[in-house]
């Protein structure tokens, strides 16, 4: 991977996510997808998209004619403060928020296959290259999306989360698969299908997920009345580009209600939703943010932590982080009074690890009581070292504390951790700790860390300092297919290579001609090859005799089906439009 000074703030925890961008590996058939969607983005989308789009194009490098390669496209993004990466397929979304967060673009490396250039279901290079780094160029825009990954990057997950990523992601490349069985692909849709009817109590991240769908995705910006295209997923699909701004694509004003509308990434939308103007996607963002537990904390954001059954982070009012997993909460008149973590666990403050208090030293969790203290006015993190000897509370010395709730702590006070200002710990020897008849300590155990803070303010999804922590995403399992074609086609991919060397190194008509005679004959089916030559064969040798052969040929073919109709048709426009 080229670096930059954007990729190189990247944590360490998703470098795994990466891989190479397989560029030999394009066939010229890819390119030659590439090229075709491209054409017709910059006929069509100047019409229908946000003004930013076209400019975007430019700014951010991407060819028209070949399917980029990252390292150019990297060295032109640097210049507007992003990067790109290369990934496989679909990642886990609290990656692909980090990585947004980080100014960091994700493409799948892959491109579609030439029947999927409609719409495809999986992510491509198409969608994210060309859909997403254009519209980045916007400033406001990119705000938004940054601030979007740091929000993702503290939502909750929960298990069913998990699973669902797993089913979208094998459907996916499935899909991705031409020549995967098409009994095998319903069997895949059959089992996405059956878990989506389990879903009960949305977490966190799929609500946010779905406000991410209907904006950096499927987006649109304007009136009601008469929107236009800013989603990725729109500009990079020239079948749904068309087709969202029909009527009978429902048109909704975007709010948080957003949230609550699924999707479903195997067909087109039934309904988008409109915003004003960028500036009004944060104003939803920021509702959104405060209904989070990383806003709320207390029992609702502890309750969070513990249903998402993985390492979170809460927070006390002092600023101690104590991360690890949530096991166990016990409560008192809906107010945590005791919390437990197995481990391992790490305290942090800042979002930096304090030191001596890693995963090493706290191999097998962590639990401390949350609360006032009975016969402390105040709380008692706020305290000076004056006011603490004035509550007896002196170093070396022996200290018995009973917090409000009944949680009754007595040891010796061996040290006091502060950060600017705050006490964050307690730590005592020869301690018991105790709640009602349970024992939660015991002396035998060692020294006891005891959190200080009234109030758990916050709470948020994966470790306060990832890298000390030991954060890993782990690279997929199932790996986006690689694609052994038959003799067939690998032949087929040579005549378009043919062409397109013609096309730069030509002009030899004789030679496209002679291509064309293989076509009719050998592959019926095929309809982008075609097109090419015949544009080649007008444009550069004004052999309208030969072209217009194949031009009605394509014109019988085009009544096979609506989608072939759709291609038939817009690559002809392009004939037609060129000087």
């Amino acid at each position: 991977m080229e670096t930059n000074e954007v990729l190189d703030k990247l944590p360490r925890h998703l470098l795994n996510l990466i891989i190479d961008q397989p560029y030999s590996g394009y066939s010229a058939q890819d390119h030659a997808v590439w090229r075709y969607i491209m054409r017709q983005n910059v006929r069509y989308l100047p019409q229908v998209a946000h003004s930013s789009y076209l400019e975007g194009l430019k700014r951010t490098g991407i060819s028209i004619d070949r399917i980029p390669h990252m390292y150019g496209m990297n060295r032109i993004l640097s210049e507007i403060g992003w990067a790109a990466v290369a990934v496989d397929g679909f990642i886990p979304p609290a990656a692909f928020m980090e990585f947004q967060a980080y100014n960091v673009l994700v493409i799948a490396a892959d491109i579609r296959p030439i029947d999927q250039v409609l719409y495809t279901p999986a992510p491509d290079i198409i969608h994210e290259a060309a859909g997403h780094a254009p519209i980045i160029a916007d400033g406001q825009y990119s705000a938004y999306l940054r601030e979007f990954g740091r929000v993702g990057t503290l939502a909750f997950s929960s298990a069913y989360d998990n699973k669902v990523y797993e089913a979208i992601r094998h459907l996916s490349i499935l899909k991705a698969d031409p020549y995967t069985p098409f009994e095998v692909i319903e069997h895949a849709e059959a089992d996405l299908d059956r878990l989506s009817k389990l879903q009960e109590n949305p977490s966190e991240m799929a609500l946010l997920r779905n406000l991410h769908w209907w904006t950096v995705e499927y987006g649109l910006i304007g009136t009601v009345g008469n929107p236009k295209i800013y989603g990725a997923g729109l500009l990079s699909s020239i079948g749904e580009s068309h087709n969202c701004l029909k009527p009978k694509v429902k048109k909704l004003p975007y709010s948080l209600e957003a949230q609550h509308f699924s999707f479903d990434i195997t067909n087109q939308q039934p309904q988008l939703f409109v915003t004003p103007d960028f500036e009004h996607l944060n104003s939803v963002l920021d509702e959104y943010l405060a209904t989070m537990a990383v806003s709320k904390g207390g029992m609702e954001g502890l309750n969070k932590a513990l249903l998402s059954d993985g390492t979170s982070t809460v927070v006390y009012s002092s600023g101690l982080q104590v991360s690890g997993k949530l096991v166990k909460v016990q409560e008192l008149n809906n107010h945590p009074v005791y919390l437990s973590f197995a481990g391992p666990a790490m305290l942090c403050f800042g979002n930096r690890q304090l030191g001596g208090h890693g995963i090493t030293y706290h191999k097998d969790g962590f639990g401390s009581p949350v609360g006032t203290i009975k016969g402390i006015a105040g709380n008692i993190e706020s305290m000076s070292e004056g006011e603490l000897a004035a509550n007896t509370i002196i170093t070396g010395s022996e200290v018995s504390l009973e917090f409000s709730s009944g949680v009754q702590v007595k040891g010796i006070l061996q040290k006091i951790t502060t950060e600017r200002g705050m006490i964050l710990l307690f730590s005592f020897s020869d301690c018991t700790v105790s709640y009602q008849d349970t024992i939660l300590f015991r002396p035998e155990w060692g020294i006891y860390d005891m959190a200080l803070g009234s109030t758990i303010k916050s709470c948020f999804s994966g470790p306060a300092d990832p890298d000390a922590f030991g954060l890993q995403y782990p690279a997929p399992v199932e790996k986006t297919h690689h694609l052994l074609h038959g003799e067939k086609t690998v032949r087929l991919h040579s005549l378009y290579n043919q062409v397109q060397a013609e096309r730069t190194e030509g002009p030899d008509s004789a030679v496209l001609k002679e291509i064309w005679q293989i076509i009719k004959l050998d592959y019926p089916d095929e309809w982008l090859l075609p097109l090419e030559i015949a544009e080649d064969l007008i444009r550069r040798f004004g052999e309208t005799g030969s072209a217009k052969e194949i031009i009605d040929y394509l014109e019988s073919c085009a009544g096979k089906n609506d989608d072939m109709s759709t291609l038939i048709s817009d690559g002809l426009s392009l004939i037609a439009d060129q000087p």
